[in-house]
């Protein structure tokens, strides 16, 4: 709950206008049944009409004062609850862009989704709930066990029996409420991760006639979520009907030892089995609201670790911002997963010049991704270190390296938005001619202008009004506007036929003369006119150097060669 408080009080004016009209609608409440008790044991006892129309006058008074109390506070407590969740959202979306890849794994994002969402939607309900009820609760609460032993003091000793098993009641609630839900925030969590997972490969599942298995691996998600459910709910609907009864037989025990009342002091009676009615309400109110902050409580502590995961990639104290030409230096790096058994990368060394292009070829699994992903820093090497002209990145300022990389992977991941808006999304002030240049680079142009709006043609989500190869020459572009000097093609022409990769492939090795490329592939047709080649095999070098130099010295790269192209061919 701390973290409650904590938004709270950046609230707390607004959360004590609340209040004080909260404590004015109390007020005005418990007053009521004292009026009412004055016009019968007075008025209609005595038959006095003008003493019955003043009494009646000024409880309409209070119930306007009432009314107008009960809207504002729940002005003030709807401006506050939203208000806190969107700063709850705002905190929570800054911290995740701020986290390394390897947080974001481990968190996945299924989970932060939900915990966005849903949790801060329950804690935005007990916000509300509490500046509503509350605070109201126990004055009302209190207020009206005062005036019933005010009106008839006999009755303290059912109070405190009603009190003191109501609180066991409500302890209990809690106690074994908290937990549940808790679990039931997990299997959502669960849920989220089986529904975005089918949407985001719905066309692998359509292709394999998948449906039927997908579905179930759903109802499971769905059956646990709803056993959650049940079991959490389960104890609201044990708890609250035994409060209530506990109340009720209060009333009865209090009508019963008042059976015999002065027909001259019928009004008290009558006030307080009013105020023990507004004791049930109250407590039901209060149990209503406890089982929303047990809910509250499970999502703070969802969304507190989110708030307090810190990024594993340490930053420099005093980074440094250099003028990037683009060497790479990979000295003796290893890297391995976080929960990985294996290594991806072992002990992996080369050098690549300010305007090289090299190639990474290797077989499936071989470590070429995982490479290329530690020169922006997505990941830190485990040992070792990747230096950018001769500056360990981990010393470099993070803007700074990522400005000087573009990365182009081979899934083309595009927003929704117009084609110009995705192109420039690496430079917003990129001017048009150099977002067509690039373009024409990428072979992207000439479908471009056969849209119908051109370069102003709008793109769905993730682009999915487009071919996968189209996607991947957009990616490509997006890339080369923003003018790096290291440029990463990991795989990006995968989607390609073969005479538009080698147009593409054309097209860059004129234009980018001044970029430092690492040029990832499959295809040994792809790589083999690079400067040099870095040959993979289980995440370690195997070979390194010219097309000539490895079909001689590598026989991984021989094999590649000879399984795509055929021995028969000239090695040059």
């Amino acid at each position: 709950m701390k973290l409650i408080a904590h938004y709270l009080k950046k609230h707390l004016s607004i959360f004590l206008l609340s209040t004080f009209f909260l404590t004015l609608e109390a007020i005005a409440d418990l007053l009521q049944p004292a009026f009412m008790a004055n016009i019968i044991d007075e008025g209609i006892a005595g038959a006095d009409i003008k003493l019955i129309l003043h009494y009646g006058a000024v409880m309409l008074a209070i119930a306007l004062v009432g009314a107008f109390s009960a809207v504002m506070r729940n002005i003030f407590a709807s401006r506050t609850s939203q208000a806190i969740g969107r700063e709850l959202r705002s905190d929570m979306y800054g911290n995740v862009l701020s986290l390394s890849l390897e947080n974001i794994d481990r968190l996945q994002p299924a989970s932060i989704i939900t915990r966005i969402t849903n949790d801060v939607t329950q804690i935005q309900e007990f916000i509300n709930s509490c500046m509503r009820m509350m605070v109201k609760a126990p004055i009302t609460c209190i207020g009206a066990i005062v005036l019933i032993i005010v009106q008839t003091p006999r009755q303290i000793p059912i109070i405190a029996v009603i009190l003191f098993i109501t609180a066991l009641l409500i302890a209990g609630n809690m106690r074994i409420g908290y937990p549940k839900f808790g679990k039931l925030q997990m299997t959502l969590d669960r849920l989220n991760n089986v529904s975005r997972e089918f949407l985001s490969s719905v066309r692998v599942v359509k292709a394999f006639n998948a449906e039927d298995q997908e579905t179930a691996k759903f109802q499971a998600a769905s059956l646990d979520m709803a056993d959650a459910g049940t079991s959490a709910m389960r104890t609201m609907a044990v708890f609250s009907p035994l409060i209530n009864l506990t109340v009720n037989m209060g009333i009865v025990v209090l009508l019963w030892i008042s059976r015999r009342q002065d027909s001259s002091q019928i009004g008290r009676l009558m006030a307080s089995v009013n105020y023990m009615t507004q004791v049930l309400f109250s407590l039901n109110m209060i149990s209503n609201t406890l089982n929303t902050a047990v809910r509250a409580m499970a999502s703070s502590e969802r969304i507190g670790e989110v708030l307090a995961e810190k990024p594993v990639q340490s930053l420099p104290e005093k980074p440094l911002y250099p003028d990037v030409c683009g060497g790479i230096d990979f000295k003796d790096v290893s890297f391995s997963y976080s929960g990985a058994g294996n290594e991806s990368l072992s002990h992996v060394s080369f050098h690549a010049g300010p305007g090289e292009t090299i190639g990474i070829i290797g077989p499936t699994g071989s470590g070429k991704t995982t490479l290329v992903n530690l020169v922006p820093r997505f990941y830190d090497a485990s040992e070792g270190k990747v230096l950018i002209d001769g500056i360990d990145v981990t010393q470099m300022d993070e803007k700074v390296l990522r400005t000087a990389v573009a990365v182009v992977p081979q899934k083309a991941l595009l927003f929704s938005g117009t084609i110009m808006d995705n192109l420039r999304w690496g430079r917003r002030e990129a001017a048009e001619d150099e977002v067509r240049e690039a373009a024409e680079i990428a072979c992207a142009d000439s479908f471009i202008n056969a849209s119908p709006d051109g370069y102003g043609t709008m793109l769905g989500q993730a682009g999915v009004n487009l071919s996968g190869g189209q996607k991947q020459r957009l990616a490509l572009a997006r890339a080369l506007v923003r003018d790096p000097k290291i440029l990463i093609l990991d795989d990006c022409t995968s989607a390609l036929d073969a005479q538009t990769e080698a147009a593409v492939l054309n097209g860059l090795r004129q234009e980018i003369s001044n970029m430092t490329v690492l040029l990832v592939s499959q295809r040994i047709s792809t790589v083999m006119r690079a400067d040099r080649i870095l040959c993979l095999e289980n995440g370690s070098v195997q070979g390194y150097g010219s097309h000539s130099q490895l079909m001689v010295c590598c026989p991984t790269y021989r094999a590649i060669y000879e399984s795509q192209i055929g021995g028969g061919e000239d090695a040059e």
